[in-house]
Formats: structure tokens, C-alpha cells, sequence
């Protein structure tokens, strides 16, 4: 039945949750679901708008993407939509963002700690 399924989560590998929950939280200002602990194998970033949440799934075997480069490509990427990306740029890196490409001018590339992509957009 068309409409009767709604978009919970987007959950991403990686080998710490409760660490890469974190930086995702300081970057968007969201919080960790109070029954989640930081041992646990299942983190989740609560949308605090009611839409989709952040999870975070340890995977011990994790291998970050090495993008650009193909020999492990990104699976995902998530844009994030700032007014502006030079105010963002230092306060990501500050975080723990790695910047991976600078070069377009609408938008830029970073790594989360774990080496998932991300970009920073230009709100229009």
C-alpha cells in the first residue's frame, strides 16, 4: 500500500557508536537516545524535529571509504545544508571532520572521524 511506509533512520558502520554518535551530535546539535550507552553495538541520534534519526552500528571489521580514490568507494555520503559553509568549515574540523575537497563552490567534502563523507552544502 503506497504511503504506508515512513523513513525511520539512516544507520552507519563504523567501529565505535557511541564515539561517532557524539561527533554527529555536536555537528548537528542532536542527542543520544538515553537508553543508549556507550558500550553499546547500536547508537541512536534522535531527530529532534521528528523526522529520520542518525544510528550508529559497530562494526569491528569496518573499513572507511577511501574517496576519491576507488579502491573502497562510499556506500553513502549525507549533505548537511548550512547558510555558510565558511562558518561551518573551522567548527567541523574542530569536531574531528576531515576536509577531502574544497574545489566546488556550492558545497564541500569532509570525512566524519571514521572516514564516512559528508558535505556541508550552501542553503539556498
Amino acid at each position: 500500500m503506497p504511503g504506508s511506509i515512513s523513513f525511520g533512520c539512516v544507520a552507519l558502520d563504523c567501529p565505535d557508536p557511541w564515539r561517532l554518535a557524539q561527533f554527529y551530535g555536536e555537528l548537528l546539535g542532536w542527542r543520544i537516545d538515553d537508553q543508549d550507552s556507550p558500550d553499546d553495538d547500536w547508537v541512536s541520534l534522535l531527530n529532534p524535529d521528528g523526522g529520520a534519526d542518525i544510528c550508529f552500528q559497530r562494526d569491528p571489521d569496518y573499513q572507511p571509504s577511501t574517496w576519491p580514490s576507488k579502491e573502497r568507494p562510499q556506500m553513502l555520503h549525507i549533505d548537511f545544508d548550512v547558510p555558510d559553509i565558511e562558518a561551518e568549515h573551522d567548527r567541523v574540523l574542530g569536531l574531528g571532520a576531515r576536509l577531502l575537497d574544497d574545489s566546488p563552490t556550492t558545497f564541500r567534502v569532509y570525512a566524519d572521524p571514521d572516514g564516512h563523507p559528508f558535505c556541508l552544502v550552501r542553503a539556498e
